[in-house]
């Protein structure tokens, strides 16, 4: 493996990580689902989520590129930036009902 294949790989670790977390996937189908951009206070009411928590992973989303905000006065509005991202999960969603197997929560 050639050294840039290598930090291919590396970043494609990276985005699976800000995958494993289900807060992410939920926020980010959220989006998908939204007609327009929304609000930090509409995404934490819809899924039931603490306003900080859906801050911090929006947070977390924004960074790696895959939602992207813009101010409206005092509100922030969420949108995604990466939608192709949605079509992984949604595979990696189709193949875990096929299999219908629970996978282990630890992975050590």
């Amino acid at each position: 493996m050639t050294r840039t294949d290598t930090n291919l790989v590396s970043e494609a670790a990276k985005i699976y990580k800000v995958l494993s977390n289900s807060r992410r996937i939920s926020i980010l189908f959220f989006l998908r689902n939204a007609s327009k951009e929304v609000d930090v206070s509409t995404i934490a009411t819809t899924l039931d989520l603490a306003q900080p928590v859906v801050s911090k992973q929006l947070g977390i989303l924004e960074k790696y590129n895959l939602v992207k905000h813009h101010k409206h006065g005092t509100h922030v509005f969420y949108f995604l930036n990466d939608p192709d991202v949605l079509s992984m999960i949604d595979a990696m969603i189709e193949h875990v009902e096929h299999t219908a197997k629970e996978h282990p929560t630890n992975l050590y």
